[in-house]
């Protein structure tokens, strides 16, 4: 079956669209004060979906200790011109995570949400960038209070496959 993709379509996310080895940077505790990073590397691989007006990113993610696989779901509100963003562990497959928000500005996607870590209040925060080398970037942020300070916690570099 051939996707048909609809020419109004945004184009925002086509430069992860494709199979890709993820290099990922995290740190060991969030919202501690830590600054100890752990590196590990995953597989993902990006297609459009509904029409263009979506995509899933389909993630194998190989841990230290253990790996898991994890699907990314993206749709683009036409009315509002934003993107959400869902989370699904494979680890937890009855929980989505609450969806991201935002759009692209310049180049540079930036979304948030607000959610609760370790039962307090947090804003998270993701930012999605190309680059000029091919290898996109994506970080994530959490704030303790109320976006006042971030701290990133999650950060990953994709390098396409050949």
């Amino acid at each position: 079956m051939s996707l048909t993709i609809d020419e109004a379509a945004p184009h925002d996310f086509d430069f992860v669209i494709g199979d890709w080895t993820v290099h990922h940077r995290r740190l060991k505790t969030r919202l501690a004060g830590c600054t100890e990073w752990e590196t590990f590397d995953g597989r993902s691989s990006t297609r459009k979906i509904l029409g263009g007006f979506g995509n899933v990113e389909d993630n194998q993610i190989f841990l230290p200790n253990e790996s898991y696989k994890a699907v990314a779901m993206r749709s683009f509100d036409r009315i509002y011109q934003t993107w959400s963003i869902w989370w699904l562990d494979g680890r937890f497959p009855g929980v989505l995570d609450t969806p991201v928000v935002g759009r692209f500005t310049d180049g540079v996607g930036t979304f948030f949400a607000e959610d609760s870590f370790n039962g307090h209040p947090i804003k998270i925060r993701f930012t999605w960038r190309s680059s000029t080398n091919g290898n996109p970037r994506w970080d994530q942020a959490f704030s303790a209070d109320a976006g006042i300070t971030w701290e990133t916690n999650w950060e990953m570099e994709f390098v396409r496959l050949v």
